[in-house]
């Protein structure tokens, strides 16, 4: 039966259009912002360059200082009766974030920000954790695979929305107004049919002390060394992708030509691709948890991470071409499908990631290894802005830090098949079983 069958149950169904709607707002509101601050407001390429700089960081402050709080909440309580609080506060949030938007107010809109970062620091161990109490062992793969296919599709839409309300003139700050507090409203409604899911952990003795918590929860995360190493694995999915997104704009600028159009089309192809891969994950591991996935997911993100920056590492003297311009040009469908591609083995890489934690993890702590997960990939993500920055700094176009991106890929994954010899030999089983079903 396919994973599909799971969007008409009401175990996974609400849960589904809750995190995919709160995906949504999340981006729209960002994006929204963006477009307020950067072109509205008349402000200098100093202030903007600030708050550019500024925003990323209240977005991640709340993963480090109360992922391990969001993991006790998670774990002993209810979760039904905590999604719905959460979407409370996201409601909340958005009404400051409407009153930003009309007062024209970097400092409230920077407010929501940081509220933001705090709902998806809080909402994520509660996401990654139901799954494991409403889904079967043979489901998580098919069930991470449409929740980050939902997710990615969510976030483009997203971010197209939240730009394209703003960017409406004269009525911009009312529509984008209506569209973040009514996907709230209607992320709450969501999570009213969302059945009542037990807490793991009702007798945790809550520890409020964040700093002390952090420690603790990093520690239960490192305690299985497969289940750190998938850890480690899924930061370095942000990491690389951290690293790719950042630099999406001035590539699409000065090395493939385009306008905003092309932007849309890149990231669009990236989203649409890691959804596919997604959800081939299931049919690729036969409702297993395949985690011989994960190298041939690393393996495809290298491969055409280099033929990315074969097909296109010169500047060009093209400008703000269209998308149909941009698909038009010669070798540029290659391009194109190198770009989907990359998407499509990054899904492959980290849904099983994601499905090895869930079901090795103890059923009364995976909210706090998702919390500890969640505290490294903000760790990660970091590191891939300095990374990013300070190879930029140095010298190296943004082709060629692609391209070490990818190389770097490569390395990591022979880490993790070197710490957890069981990628390779699943990889190798999985490989044999695939050609001797072709035969």
């Amino acid at each position: 039966m396919s994973q599909f069958r799971l969007l008409s149950q009401r175990r996974f169904a609400p849960f589904f259009a809750v995190q995919s709607l709160a995906a949504f707002n999340d981006n729209a509101f960002r994006q929204a912002t963006i477009v307020l601050v950067a072109f509205q407001m008349g402000l200098s390429g100093t202030t903007i360059g600030l708050y550019s700089n500024l925003a990323p960081a209240l977005f991640i402050l709340p993963f480090f200082l109360f992922s391990a709080t969001a993991g006790q909440l998670a774990e002993k309580f209810e979760k039904q009766r905590l999604i719905r609080w959460v979407k409370v506060f996201e409601i909340a949030a958005m009404a400051v974030a409407a009153w930003g938007f009309h007062a024209k107010s970097p400092l409230l809109l920077f407010v929501v920000l940081f509220l933001m970062g705090l709902h998806s620091t809080v909402f994520g161990p509660i996401k990654y954790a139901i799954l494991p109490q409403v889904l079967h062992v043979d489901e998580l793969t098919g069930g991470n695979g449409l929740v980050e296919t939902g997710t990615s599709i969510a976030i483009l839409a997203g971010m197209t929305a939240g730009g394209a309300a703003m960017a409406i003139e004269g009525a911009g700050a009312w529509i984008a107004s209506a569209l973040v507090t009514g996907v709230a409203l209607l992320g709450f409604a969501a999570s009213l049919a969302i059945p009542r899911v037990p807490a793991a952990a009702p007798g945790l003795q809550f520890n409020w002390n964040p700093f002390t918590e952090s420690a603790r929860v990093l520690g239960i995360t490192a305690k299985d060394r497969t289940v750190f190493n998938a850890v480690l694995g899924i930061s370095w999915f942000w990491f690389f992708g951290g690293v790719v997104t950042a630099q999406l704009p001035n590539y699409t600028k000065l090395y493939l030509g385009g306008g905003a159009s092309v932007e849309i089309l890149v990231l669009t192809l990236f989203s649409v691709g890691v959804g596919a891969g997604s959800l081939l994950c299931e049919r690729l591991s036969r409702r297993a948890v395949e985690i011989g996935l994960v190298p041939l997911g690393a393996l495809g993100m290298t491969v055409f991470g280099v033929l990315l920056y074969v097909a296109q590492h010169e500047e060009t003297a093209t400008r703000n071409a269209g998308w149909l311009t941009f698909l038009r040009a010669a070798g540029h469908g290659w391009l194109a499908l190198d770009l989907a591609l990359i998407g499509v083995f990054a899904g492959f890489f980290i849904v099983p990631l994601f499905a090895l934690v869930q079901s090795r993890s103890a059923r009364d702590e995976v909210s706090r290894v998702i919390a500890g997960n969640n505290i490294w990939n903000a760790i990660f993500l970091v590191a891939a802005a300095m990374f990013g920055i300070g190879l930029l700094r140095a010298g190296l176009t943004i082709p060629q830090l692609f391209l070490l991106t990818a190389l770097l890929n490569a390395l990591v994954m022979a880490y993790l098949v070197w710490r957890v010899p069981a990628f390779g030999r699943r990889f190798l089983a999985w490989t044999r079983l695939r050609r001797a079903a072709a035969e």
